[in-house]
């Protein structure tokens, strides 16, 4: 499998995971966070956009 160009390495597809949609988040985002597998985050849209936080209980 070849590379990603620099510029192209946060483009990520959609996949479909039973009935709910998946996007995978690069690695080098889930170190800066420091987040972990299974860790719960909230989704809000904003305008066109997501935001994506950690979950504060």
């Amino acid at each position: 499998m070849a590379r990603r160009k620099l510029e192209d390495k946060n483009i990520r597809k959609i996949n479909k995971l039973g009935v709910s949609y998946a996007v995978t988040i690069p690695i080098e985002i889930m170190r800066e966070f420091k987040w972990k597998e299974k860790q719960k985050v909230v989704v809000k849209k904003r305008g066109n956009s997501l935001i994506i936080s950690d979950w504060k209980k």
